[in-house]
């Protein structure tokens, strides 16, 4: 028999090839390194404990490269959705944006409601019964009422939409509310046209007195609009006394702003009891109350002209109709936009100038309505 070859010096003889604690054993080295579950190379990738090695694969969990594509230093992949309630910034949803930032809605204020009622009701009846005063040689009472509410007007309109230069925008448009009721009292003919120069003259010396202030050019969009509603909103009351001066006026007068009356209190009451559907959450009215307030104001229009010589029922109710929309609907837009002066983070203006706008608003676009019906339609 051939004698056993001895182990070459510096080998080791090949360890069986079975699996152990630190994974399978390998082959030795021939450059001379130990072989077993400890030999290290330069040339080798870090060695995983629980498995085989991977030299040459992906590395997970260590923030490098992987096949899914890139990663992020948090050990997610670019472009990947988070799930565990953290956010990149490139990947919000922009709804889910939307939803954060809604507003809640604004309750409805159900005393409030009524007390604003009430007010639109003493404010038509004054203005009724003012009306009620003019004769073809006393024009002036009449006047001097339709100038108290221009007052109020002036005062709720510039404390809410608060345009540059307040104290110049509401000077001028009393100055203009009294040129405006001496136009409709004076000449001998009663006509619009003295008005519409009363206005005109009135905007441009508002405009111009905000351009020399250096500090309102720069808000002088925001200066226009205002000035020129506050000022047209007074003039509006105006063509009142101008009605007033025609045949059947007074009764035009009588049905227009009893229809109005009636759409901006029911209106009101309503919202107090049921304000529903509600119009938009930041804007406490609800269409219930401006639908039920036109039919009701137009109601009483019809009633009131199947009593009176130049009405019928039939143009009664087409007069009030308009009116009662009118005011309804100005009233309305009174709620918008202050809803959306406090969404756009505006200061809040005066309480009681901020809830007369409603109202006064109404009467100043029933006002000119109530004249183009008489004209057009009596």
């Amino acid at each position: 028999m051939y004698p056993s070859t001895p182990p070459e010096t510096g080998r080791d003889s090949w360890p069986e090839n079975r699996p152990g604690p630190a994974g399978p054993h390998r082959a030795p080295d021939p450059r001379g390194r130990p072989a077993g579950p400890d030999a290290r190379s330069p040339f080798d990738g870090p060695r995983v404990p629980d498995g085989p090695r991977v030299p040459d694969g992906p590395r997970h969990g260590d923030g490098g490269r992987s096949g899914d594509g890139p990663r992020n230093p948090d050990g997610h992949r670019a472009g990947a959705r988070v799930t565990d309630g953290s956010r990149q910034g490139s990947e919000v949803d922009p709804e889910e944006l939307d939803g954060e930032e809604e507003l809640p809605p604004v309750p409805v204020r159900r005393l409030l409601s009524v007390a604003i009622a009430g007010f639109a009701g003493l404010l038509g009846v004054g203005l009724i019964f003012g009306a009620q005063t003019a004769g073809p040689g006393a024009r002036l009472p009449f006047a001097v009422v339709v100038f108290g509410v221009q007052l109020l007007f002036v005062l709720a309109w510039t404390m809410a939409m608060r345009p540059p230069a307040l104290l110049l925008v509401g000077g001028v448009a009393v100055a203009v509310a009294a040129a405006a009721d001496a136009a409709a009292v004076l000449p001998q003919i009663a006509a619009l046209a003295p008005l519409g120069y009363v206005a005109a003259g009135g905007f441009l010396v508002g405009v111009l007195g905000q351009l020399v202030r250096r500090a309102d050019r720069a808000r002088v969009t925001e200066s226009l609009g205002a000035t020129l509603f506050i000022v047209v909103g007074v003039v509006a009351f105006g063509t009142l006394i101008v009605l007033s001066r025609i045949p059947k006026g007074t009764q035009a007068i009588f049905v227009c702003l009893t229809a109005a009356a009636v759409a901006l209190t029911v209106a009101r009451v309503t919202d107090a009891v049921l304000p529903w559907p509600r119009l938009a959450p930041q804007v406490p009215r609800g269409a219930a109350g401006v639908v039920i307030g036109a039919m009701l104001g137009t109601l009483a229009a019809g009633i009131l002209g199947s009593y009176l010589v130049a009405f019928t029922p039939t143009s009664g109710a087409m007069v009030g109709l308009v009116a009662a929309a009118a005011a309804a609907l100005a009233d309305l837009g009174v709620g918008y936009g202050e809803a959306g002066r406090q969404m756009a983070g505006e200061p809040p203006t005066m309480w009681v100038a901020r809830h007369m706008q409603g109202p006064l608003g109404g009467f100043a676009l029933a006002a000119p309505a109530a004249y183009a019906m008489s004209v057009f339609f009596l």
